[in-house]
Formats: structure tokens, C-alpha cells, sequence
């Protein structure tokens, strides 16, 4: 079909047609108590989208949204797509720095906030929209909202930014087609349909995986709870009163519950939803052992968001049932429509002598339409392949196993020593909670192997080091540090670089053939 020809998106009338069926019903509820129903969401979402329309907003106009995981921050996301503007949500832990790094790629003058963040943006410039203004009850409730205009299909509607762990943040830009696509194929390869009354935890920050299963959750009438980071104190309650169906949770969530928890059985939840970082052996099994085969993995990416890979409950726990599990993250098997390759120049050459990974591409037609970084929008190559900087293989079953990031890889005494393969191994490490390992630089060696961790109990560097007696030398660290607190991102993501500039930062490197660390004076 030519791409002039493809149908606008109906977001507006979709909208009114699942307030029709579930007016009344919750459709979130967030971390403070604060409920919205499906007649709510629809009345405030559509008040946003006349005032933005009455403010003079053109089609495709970059609008930015900077909110806490809230009720609010569901029907302004709502709000911004039904007036045809690109959203650009931010997170609330941005500073004022990235935010206005955001505001240069993405091109937005305008963020709808809240009351406590409204001075520092406008003294930085930018025109600020308060969400507490419009979401005021209006005074005739039950009057029927006449559906906006559609969108255009290839029309830009929203930009998400990367993590920024191997630099500053790049702008991901998606149409409105792309966009309702994803939509369609998430809820396509979901384990069951979600129904009035089912409820989906989501802890992370709404502006990228959360907001994906929200809109997936809402479509069907059910109920997200929205919670703004992990909280036990408020979690607890909710597993023992047997009132989740379902959980988001990535490995840094899944771990911080199974650890505060462990020793409970919550057999009710029906799914544990993760990705975003590998999931380790030990920490599977942890989950097993409080849920049971519940646990699914998928594999996405700013610049295609799920579903990329697949690997459901069963197969998960098959996978991690084995006698051996495999090095790598196993994310399962491509989605409809999408398609994987492996593309393996020599100088990707993995360093295992049984495989030769690759770096991994894909397309797929929920992909996003190209980048956008301090040299403007970069479209993806005309044939529509995506290099994702992953590396990885296709094992004999047909499944992508994931075994590192190219920009990760270390360079050792004349060796490519992949960082995950390592941190797979210490995983099981009990005396600390997290472990990242990364490199400094250094003339005797090229890098050096450091592992860094947090939480640590005085025998944690001996656990490594009996957890690595398996491991060829030249992969195993050969400098050890602890810290309070690892360097995250707002998405909760660990930055290597960030990692090596604090222990550079608070260590001089005595280099050479037996390099140390001499801690600094304070």
C-alpha cells in the first residue's frame, strides 16, 4: 500500500468508545491513593487536547510532559496524542540539565508539569501547563465528548530518549502509526487478555515501559497501578491482599522484591513481566521460588519497543531448568512481524571459541522512523534494518540470546572480553547486591577488568573470585571495589562509564602488570 494511502489513527474516537463500555470502572490508581475512572481519563484527556488546540498547537507540535508515575501523568499522555501533537515525556528525575539537552533535539517549548516544578522551568525559559488546572470535574459529567479529528498515520507523534549509558540521550522518534502498530502487537502476544477488574503493578517510570503495558491494560478495560519507584511498605500489602493479577518488573525490581520478600509464595499473580537487562540464573530462580513459572521475558528498545522477542512463562522456566544454563540472556523468539539478523564483521568476532556472535539488527513496522542527536534527525537506513549495538547469536532452537553491548566490550592484554559474561558469573554472589563490571584505561594493559560493587559484606571479593575459578584469566577482574550505591540512570540503568569515572573519581590507578588502587585523601 502506498504510504499517502494508509488511514489516519482514530485516537479520539477510540477513546470515547472504551469510556462508553467502562465508564465508571478504575483505570488507575497510583502510589498516593489517587484513582482515575475511564469517564475521568477521557474528560481530562480531552480537555488537555481542546486547550492545546486552543493555544494555536499545529499538527505534529512537540509538546513535553514532566510528571511523577501518577494518574496524571495517564491522561496527559492520553491528552497530547488525541490533539495530534508528538509527545515527548520526560522523566521526573530529570534535571534541569537533560531536560533542557531534551528540549534542544527534540525542539519543545512547552511541558506540562506540576505546581512544584513550574519556577525552575520558566526560569530556564520554557512555558509551563499545569496539570493540576485541568484536571478539574466538569460540570456536566455525563455529557457525551464529540471525538476529535484522527492523525495523520506518518504524522511524528512522540520521542523517547534513550538511557544515555554510552553518552547523551538520543531522540526516538515515532509516528502515529508506528506507534498504534506496537500497541496492537503488544497486546497480540500477551500471556492472557486482560478484563475488567485485573490489575497490573507498574513501578518503573511511566515515559517508557510502563506507559507500553498502560496503554495495553487500559485498552481492555482493566486497571494499572502506578507506583513511583518500589516501595515494600505499599507492595506488600498489595501481593498479600491478592489483588495483583500481574507485575512489571525488570531485574533491579524483581531483585529488590524477591530480596525484601523472600520466603513468601504469591501464586495468584499470573505474570511477572520483565526485560530491559538480563536475567540472571540465581535471580530466576528467586522469582520462581515466590511466584512460581510466571516470569516473561521480552526484549525492546527505545528504538523498536516491545514486542521485539518473546520468551513466555513456560519457556522461560524451561530455559533456566536446564542443567547448564547458557551464558547470555536468552529474550526468546522474534514477534510477528519482526524480523532478526546477525550481522558478524571480523571485527565482531567474539572472543568464545564454540560461537561467533554478532552485532544484532532488526526491522519491523512498529519501528521507530530514525534518531535524533546533536547533528539533527538521522533516519534508519533505507531498507529499514537497525543496528541495535546489541551483541548476540540465534541459539539452535531459533531464539535471540543476547551476550553484551559492542560499545561495552573491553580490550585486555590483546583480548575482547565481553562485561555481561562476567557479571553473569558473579551473580550468584551473596555477600552484596549488585555487582557491575567495567574497565579502566591503562598503557600496560589496554583496560583493566575492574569489578565494582554495592551492599557488600567483607567477603565478597573472595566469592568472586571462587565464582570465577571456571573463567579463562584474562576475563576475570583484576581490581575489586566496593561502593555505597552504584551510578543509575532515571530509568534504573547501570552506566559503565558512569561506574568507572566515580572509582577514577575517588582512586588514583597505579598501573602495570599488578595494577592497584590508591584510595584519595578526603
Amino acid at each position: 500500500m502506498n504510504q499517502t494511502a494508509l488511514p489516519p489513527v482514530a485516537w479520539s474516537e477510540a477513546l470515547n468508545g472504551l469510556t462508553q463500555r467502562y465508564r465508571e470502572r478504575i483505570a488507575a490508581i497510583d502510589g498516593q491513593g489517587h484513582s482515575l475512572t475511564y469517564e475521568q481519563l477521557n474528560r481530562y484527556a480531552h480537555a488537555l487536547a481542546s486547550q492545546l488546540k486552543q493555544n494555536g498547537l499545529v499538527p505534529g507540535q512537540a509538546i513535553a510532559s514532566l510528571l511523577p508515575n501518577s494518574i496524571e501523568a495517564v491522561w496527559t499522555s492520553y491528552g497530547i496524542r488525541l490533539a495530534g501533537a508528538t509527545e515527548i515525556p520526560l522523566s521526573w528525575g530529570y534535571t534541569l540539565d537533560e531536560i533542557q539537552w531534551c528540549a534542544q533535539l527534540a525542539q519543545f517549548k512547552t511541558i506540562l508539569t506540576l505546581e512544584k516544578r513550574t519556577l525552575e522551568l520558566s526560569g530556564a525559559g520554557f512555558n509551563t501547563l499545569l496539570a493540576e488546572g485541568i484536571a478539574t470535574e466538569p460540570s456536566l459529567p455525563n455529557t457525551a465528548i464529540q471525538p476529535l479529528a484522527p492523525v495523520a498515520f506518518n504524522q511524528s507523534a512522540r520521542i523517547l530518549f534513550t538511557s544515555g549509558t554510552t553518552g547523551k540521550p538520543k531522540g526516538v522518534v515515532y509516528t502515529n502509526g508506528a506507534r498504534w502498530l506496537g500497541e496492537q502487537l503488544l497486546k497480540a502476544t500477551l500471556p492472557f487478555v486482560p478484563e475488567p477488574g485485573v490489575t497490573i503493578l507498574l513501578m518503573t517510570p511511566f515515559v517508557h515501559g510502563a506507559s507500553l503495558l498502560a496503554f495495553a491494560w487500559l485498552d481492555h478495560g482493566a486497571t494499572i497501578i502506578l507506583h513511583d519507584g518500589v516501595n515494600i511498605e505499599k507492595v506488600a500489602p498489595l501481593l498479600e491482599s491478592d489483588s495483583l493479577d500481574a507485575i512489571f518488573a525488570p531485574p533491579t525490581v524483581l531483585a529488590k522484591i524477591t530480596s525484601a520478600l523472600a520466603g513468601k509464595r504469591y501464586d495468584h499473580v499470573r505474570c511477572i513481566f520483565t526485560g530491559t537487562q538480563p536475567l540472571t540464573p540465581a535471580l530466576y530462580q528467586r522469582a520462581h521460588a515466590m511466584f512460581g513459572p510466571k516470569v516473561r521475558i521480552t526484549f525492546g528498545k527505545s528504538e523498536c519497543v516491545n514486542p521485539i522477542t518473546v520468551l513466555g512463562p513456560q519457556d522461560t522456566h524451561h530455559y533456566f531448568s536446564q542443567t547448564e544454563v547458557p551464558a547470555g540472556a536468552c529474550v526468546g523468539w522474534p514477534a510477528p512481524g519482526v524480523e532478526i539478523k546477525i550481522e558478524t564483521p571480523d571485527a565482531l568476532t567474539a572472543q568464545n571459541e564454540e560461537r561467533s556472535d554478532g552485532e544484532v539488527l532488526l526491522r519491523s513496522p512498529h519501528m521507530s522512523s530514525g534518531l535524533i542527536d546533536s547533528n539533527g534527525f538521522r533516519p534508519h537506513e533505507p531498507e529499514g534494518w537497525h543496528h541495535t549495538g546489541d551483541l548476540g547469536y540465534i541459539d539452535q532452537a531459533g531464539r535471540v540470546v543476547l551476550t553484551g553491548r559492542i560499545a561495552d566490550v573491553i580490550k585486555t592484554g590483546g583480548y575482547r572480553v565481553n562485561p555481561d559474561e562476567i557479571e553473569v558469573q558473579l551473580a550468584a554472589n551473596t555477600s552484596c547486591a549488585q555487582i557491575c563490571v567495567t574497565s579502566l584505561a591503562s598503557d600496560y594493559w589496554g583496560e583493566i577488568i575492574v569489578a565494582v560493587a554495592e551492599g557488600t559484606q567483607p567477603d565478597w571479593q573472595q566469592q568472586c573470585e571462587d565464582l570465577l575459578q571456571g573463567m579463562s584469566r584474562h576475563k576475570r577482574p583484576r581490581l575489586y571495589v566496593s561502593v555505597q550505591a552504584l551510578p543509575r540512570n532515571p530509568q534504573g540503568k547501570i552506566s559503565r562509564k558512569a561506574v568507572s569515572k566515580m572509582v577514577l573519581a575517588n582512586h588514583k590507578l597505579l598501573d602495570g602488570s599488578h595494577p592497584q588502587l590508591e584510595p584519595l585523601s578526603i
